[in-house]
């Protein structure tokens, strides 16, 4: 009798999909956790996966909404990532938001589930977000610590200078392209030593830009995404807020190509 594996992925827009979009799916995205159920079970048939993450929740929203849902799928594989826009706040408590996660990562480790976690990205190179480095390394050794402690896995997201790259990267400049979730689905199974079959497309060339045409394209984009970003954040609302997770319930995911 073959036994049910089950990948369980909670989070944010990082682990929804946003970026990597795909109208034919729940949510209009795919992203590197629905590649990285496409691979293991392409591997092994037994794997089901669900998918609770949804764009825009902060790290305690992620705790209290997906947790126990979360527990009650009785996971052999949990990816969790949280803490990224609670960095992106004007004010963040570090320290109080990883005890809330090395908790939460201790509970689904109680359960029985292996749990792979993430380190913070190194924007240090934008000019907007770039601004948080300081707050993101804190957050990433703390995360470290909480990894260690409970024995969970981690994929230093840190360390993937490859994706300094802005072709990785949708053109909101904080959510990645499909390059970048591909990137990201290979070293999350490299983690996890798993195999896969997944090829990282070659990126198409950057069109030159002098300086004025460099600042005609910063001010558009400041236009169509930050701007609106930032009133979000003033109106206290989500690009989340009327939205489900994509695969609450188990499923059987395999290869769309």
């Amino acid at each position: 009798m073959t036994l049910t594996q089950r990948y369980v992925a909670l989070g944010d827009s990082f682990t929804e999909g946003v970026g990597d979009w795909d109208p034919s799916r729940p949510n209009g995205v795919r992203g590197w956790a629905d590649r990285v159920a496409e691979q293991l079970s392409l591997a092994d048939p037994s794997w089901e996966y669900a998918n609770l993450a949804i764009r825009g929740k902060k790290l305690r929203q992620v705790i209290d909404e997906q947790i126990e849902p979360a527990l009650a799928l009785k996971p052999t594989l949990v990816t969790l990532y949280a803490g990224g826009n609670d960095i992106l706040r004007p004010k963040v408590d570090i320290d109080a938001i990883v005890q809330a996660y090395d908790g939460a990562i201790g509970r689904l480790r109680s359960g029985g589930a292996a749990v792979l976690v993430f380190t913070g990205f190194d924007s240090g190179q934008s000019p907007i977000f770039g601004r948080t480095r300081g707050r993101t390394a804190l957050y990433n050794e703390l995360v470290r610590e909480a990894a260690d402690a409970h024995g969970a896995v981690l994929v230093d997201y840190w360390r993937m200078k490859v994706l300094q790259d802005e072709r990785y990267w949708d053109t909101d400049r904080l959510h990645m392209s499909p390059a970048g979730h591909i990137l990201t689905a290979k070293k999350v199974l490299e983690v996890l030593r798993a195999t896969d079959a997944l090829d990282v497309p070659e990126l198409d060339s950057l069109p030159a830009m002098d300086r004025i045409q460099r600042l005609k394209h910063d001010a558009r984009w400041a236009r169509e995404y930050l701007g609106p970003w930032v009133g979000r954040r003033l109106r206290g609302v989500s690009s989340g807020d009327n939205l489900s997770a994509r695969y609450p319930s188990p499923v059987s995911l395999r290869p769309a190509d």
